[in-house]
């Protein structure tokens, strides 16, 4: 499980046998979700889905964690890249610093 980003309480992480499209969860706590990464002309769209088994992020953390992943975007599909296309493995940031509005 390659975890990529620890952000305000957040982890952001892959799971080993990761599937398209590309997405990333994250969890907090005991609560988790994915967001699926998806481009419409060029324009990132966040698509929230429940993880089975797993209760999910709040809707004010969901807001939170989406501020970081649309800053984060690009880094998050090249570790994508990197870990299920290259086979390689990524180190954990710790980004200490609120993403604002």
């Amino acid at each position: 499980m390659p975890k990529i980003y620890e952000y305000l309480g957040f982890v952001f992480f892959f799971y080993s046998n990761e599937h398209l499209p590309i997405h990333v969860h994250i969890s907090k706590c005991d609560f988790e979700s994915k967001c699926e990464l998806v481009f419409n002309a060029g324009i990132l769209e966040m698509q929230w889905k429940k993880v089975r088994g797993k209760h999910e992020l709040s809707a004010k953390d969901k807001l939170e964690a989406g501020l970081f992943i649309k800053k984060y975007n690009q880094e998050i599909i090249a570790k994508w890249q990197q870990v299920f296309i290259l086979h390689q493995k990524v180190k954990c940031e710790k980004i200490s610093r609120r993403i604002s509005k």
